[in-house]
């Protein structure tokens, strides 16, 4: 499979290439030539499949001619080995729960399948990589986890101070090992310049194998696609269509979702909710995208993107086309108030508890409800994070405490480790090669 640039200056790579480079060298993003379509008889007999079988057949339309498809089954086996369930919570209502990796959040499905097939090729090629990830939130933590202790692989994370959960934090500080976390005194969108401008580097890059895990890597938006297909083989056989609210930040999740569409599977509609960092809700009313600088700070962290990365493949998606993207997509944009409103709703009428991002999707729903108006849907709002990832705002909205999963009780006894670092990108080269 042949991979090109969005923005249309760089030659084309193969998918390995593609995935050790990480950003081409003209600042664009990778995107596929062509997203393999998979036939109509897969869709219609997938509910008779598993989690790990849907996801064998995804992947290999993607790296058929790169890892033969005995020890592709092999690496998703290993890299997933958790579930995606979409929990009932209401008559057509679904929470599709994706926090039931090591971390706790949905980072875990890309950055685990990202780190398994680095490795096959690595060890293939005997070769040593840089990891470079910028985080809002739960991207750390799940590429901590999912590269911890890999052989070959060194991992630098950068996280805006002050601004990821404590319990965040931890995940990504308290490894050690290969693992090493950057507080950088900015915003998540000063890390990811940073990180971007390191792999337009040209000494940098000429010196040492970088590589990068934030969604910009194209190895981590594939596997985001199973859950999605998953989602729909499951609920298929209730004969409506469906629809997905997706918590949007770096928008690489919606990318996700979008490209098992292209790839047939049935979707009535996406939705694209934010926080009142609302830049694509705005360009899906105006056609006008105009990028929030700095990103606003919010309870839900890990979406106070003002720039988002993977708009560009969203909008490459649809070929660059306005009205499709407007057509097929529905954006909406909550306060903290609202959000705050949202997690007590779901509580009060389902019995059920959310985070803060996952309580934005469920408001998209029904913003979407009362726009669409139209005939009954299955609708799907994704779960992105375990609430007690966010335990003092959620605490403090419920009036409640609340229980811990065990693993995140254990992290909090953990000492963090991290290395201070301004925004100055001067300051960020000479500690990677310092420590490269």
């Amino acid at each position: 499979m042949q991979l090109y640039s969005t923005n249309g200056i760089s030659e084309k790579v193969g998918i390995e290439e593609a995935i050790f480079q990480g950003l081409p060298a003209d600042n664009g993003l990778y995107m596929p030539e062509k997203i393999p379509v998979l036939p109509d008889n897969f869709w219609e007999s997938s509910h008779e499949l598993s989690f790990s079988e849907i996801a064998l057949e995804i992947a290999s339309a993607f790296f058929e001619n790169e890892i033969p498809k005995d020890e592709l089954k092999v690496l998703i086996k290993k890299a997933i080995d958790f579930d995606a369930p979409s929990n009932q919570i209401d008559k057509d209502l679904y929470c599709l729960e994706l926090w039931h990796g090591p971390s706790m959040a949905f980072k875990d499905f890309g950055a685990r399948f990202m780190a398994a097939v680095m490795s096959y090729f690595l060890k293939k090629n005997n070769r040593e990589i840089n990891i470079l990830v910028a985080t809002s939130g739960d991207t750390g933590g799940a590429v901590a986890q999912g590269f911890y202790n890999t052989p070959n692989i060194n991992v630098f994370i950068l996280y805006p101070k002050g601004k990821v959960s404590d319990i965040q934090e931890k995940q990504l500080t308290t490894l050690g090992k290969n693992v090493k976390a950057l507080e950088v005194d900015g915003t998540f969108d000063d890390c990811q310049k940073l990180v971007k401008t390191a792999f337009l580097d040209a000494e940098l890059r000429s010196n040492h194998h970088l590589a990068s895990a934030n969604s910009i890597n194209i190895a981590r938006l594939i596997p985001q696609s199973f859950y999605y297909a998953y989602a729909y083989s499951r609920l298929k056989e209730k004969g409506l269509p469906i629809v997905f609210s997706v918590p949007s930040g770096n928008f690489g999740n919606l990318s996700a979702g979008v490209i098992a569409y292209k790839m047939g599977m049935p979707v009535e509609h996406f939705v694209a909710a934010t926080n009142v960092n609302k830049v694509v809700p705005e360009y899906l009313k105006s056609g006008d995208y105009t990028p929030i600088k700095p990103s606003i700070s919010t309870i839900s962290n890990a979406m106070d993107v003002g720039d988002p990365s993977n708009f560009p493949r969203l909008k490459a998606l649809f070929g660059n086309k306005y009205e499709e993207v407007k057509d097929k997509i529905k954006g909406f944009a909550y306060t903290d108030e609202e959000t705050k409103e949202g997690i007590a709703e779901v509580k009060e009428k389902f019995d059920y508890v959310v985070c803060p991002h996952t309580a934005i999707a469920y408001l998209g729903l029904k913003d979407y409800r009362s726009f669409s108006n139209q005939h009954k849907v299955s609708e799907v709002f994704l779960s992105t994070a375990h609430y007690a990832k966010f335990l003092p705002d959620v605490e403090k909205v419920l009036g409640d405490k609340l229980p811990i999963p065990e693993r995140l009780e254990e992290l909090t006894q953990k000492e963090k480790v991290a290395t201070s670092m301004s925004t100055t990108y001067e300051d960020f080269k000479s500690y990677l090669i310092k420590e490269l």
